[in-house]
């Protein structure tokens, strides 16, 4: 269950991000995630006039307006951080979330036109699964995690009509896909060997994915 939501200041599609906060926390009545904002964050919560309860970052990149409406948030804690410092604000805010007990932690705005954010965005996974917590990254045309050998994912509930695997941090041995149109059983699957894995689809009510060894990093799509 989702304990905390970060929103950076990349892309994100209100609409999307409302309606996909609305779905997945009525599947989880009774928890009230905290919301931190991750500098530009802070920008999607005043747009759908809403405070978070934390703001991180050096808000170099926060709008005029954006610093004026945290200037209003008198019940946000808001932790200032210069701008010459070893990590990125997004990720300055997922450790802070990990310190304070989060253990599933949503990630919007995380995903955008520029690579090099996304790419360091995407090394947070690991951080998460490092750090003993689940960080999920989210848009309008993806949904990105990694995937524990021997999860289940059900056909009615999956985000688009995709899957694509990846190996994370190394190389994953023995790699199963069952329920799937493309299965594979025992692969061993390698960065420059990725193509086989992406665009599958699920063909069963629900598929499974196993392996030996290594970090499984699963994109759904639905373009």
């Amino acid at each position: 269950m989702i304990d905390t939501i970060i929103v950076s200041g990349g892309n994100i599609q209100k609409d999307f991000a409302l309606g996909f906060l609305k779905e997945t926390l009525e599947k989880e009545k009774g928890i009230a995630p905290k919301w931190i904002a991750a500098d530009r964050g802070v920008e999607f919560f005043m747009a759908i006039r809403r405070k978070p309860d934390v703001a991180v970052g050096d808000f170099d990149s926060l709008s005029e307006k954006g610093k004026e409406y945290l200037k209003c948030c008198r019940e946000t804690e808001i932790i200032g951080l210069v701008p010459e410092k070893d990590d990125s604000d997004t990720q300055h805010a997922i450790n802070l979330a990990i310190d304070r007990g989060g253990k599933e932690i949503l990630l919007l705005g995380a995903t955008g036109s520029r690579l090099d954010h996304f790419m360091a965005n995407l090394e947070l996974l690991l951080l998460g699964k490092k750090r003993g917590a689940r960080v999920v990254i989210a848009d309008a045309n993806n949904y990105i995690c990694l995937a524990e050998s021997g999860c289940v994912l059900k056909k009615k509930e999956q985000f688009g009509r995709y899957v694509s695997f990846f190996p994370l941090d190394g190389e994953v041995e023995g790699l199963t896909l069952t329920g799937f149109k493309y299965p594979l059983f025992q692969y061993h699957l390698k960065a420059e060997d990725c193509g086989r894995t992406v665009s599958n689809e699920i063909s069963q009510e629900e598929a499974s994915v196993s392996y030996r060894s290594g970090t499984l990093l699963m994109i759904m799509s639905r373009d």
